[in-house]
């Protein structure tokens, strides 16, 4: 398998940590101390780095840093959209298609010289 494909992989499973990692406290720990929801997070963070550190290093083989972390930043957003709909039940708006839209075109700039 590629390392392009399999980078993207795990940073579409590491993401899905993160996210939980990073707001899914804001549900399911609201009224407990910070600290509680720091710990919990920091656990779940755990499983993000385990999946996050070997993606990096293997999208490094095919990728320069700037592209890889525009990559990242699509899968984010690909993830957190969801996530903030379906799970935290916030309301879909029309800045996320904006968001997606400006990360089209930091796409395009950080690959362009693969399609020039």
């Amino acid at each position: 398998m590629k390392p392009i494909v399999i980078s993207i992989a795990l940073l579409l499973c590491s993401n899905v940590f993160m996210t939980f990692a990073w707001y899914a406290h804001l549900k399911e720990l609201n009224g407990k101390p910070w600290i509680v929801a720091a710990f919990v997070s920091w656990g779940i963070a755990l499983f993000e780095y385990l999946l996050q550190v070997p993606a990096n290093r293997i999208g490094y083989t095919a990728l320069s840093v700037g592209q890889l972390k525009i990559v990242q930043e699509v899968i984010t957003l690909s993830v957190f959209v969801p996530f903030s709909v379906m799970y935290l039940k916030e309301p879909l708006k029309l800045d996320y298609l904006w968001a997606g839209l400006c990360l089209v075109g930091a796409v395009f700039f950080m690959f362009r010289s693969k399609f020039v």
